[in-house]
């Protein structure tokens, strides 16, 4: 990871917050995504939201849908559609094995984070998620409160 935080290009866009609270998350890909020019050019200023988007296998391509990218304001006769969807690229077997994964085993695709890679390319990494219900969500906040007190506990106990 430290690697990552040097290069220069490296920059999270955007990252979607509650896939880990609300999804329990499998697996990870990372995939390239089709953009316009403008839209590369709104990202560059972070104007993105992937929290309410998802992906899904459509006749063997893979999509984003309801993902937003700012209007970029230079750019006002060739702009884009804010919340158009927008084609992921991923390898045949990875685009089969998330096939699978939303059909056979009823998961879901949930965009976690949007970036630029070291090359300043824009990728978006995906997970492979099982929605939680409200139970394991309940389990997530009491785990992630008890790991608070600890850390408090043992702050306490060091003074």
């Amino acid at each position: 990871m430290a690697k990552l935080k040097t290069n220069p290009n490296y920059k999270v866009i955007a990252e979607n917050r509650r896939a880990r609270y609300d999804y329990a998350i499998e697996d990870d890909i990372e995939v390239g995504i089709i953009l316009e020019g403008s839209e590369v050019k709104s990202l560059r200023q972070g104007g993105a939201t992937i929290a309410d988007s998802y992906a899904a296998v459509e006749d063997g391509e893979l999509w984003l849908v309801n993902s937003y990218i700012a209007p970029y304001r230079q750019a006002k006769t060739w702009g884009h559609e804010e919340r158009r969807r927008r084609k992921l690229l991923a390898r045949n077997k990875e685009l089969s094995r998330l096939w699978n994964a939303t059909q056979r085993e009823g998961m879901t695709i949930v965009p976690l984070v949007m970036y630029f890679n070291d090359r300043g390319l824009v990728k978006l990494k995906i997970g492979i998620a099982k929605g939680k219900k409200n139970h394991d969500k309940r389990e997530s906040e009491a785990k992630r409160d008890w790991q608070l007190q600890k850390s408090r506990l043992l702050k306490q106990s060091h003074h």
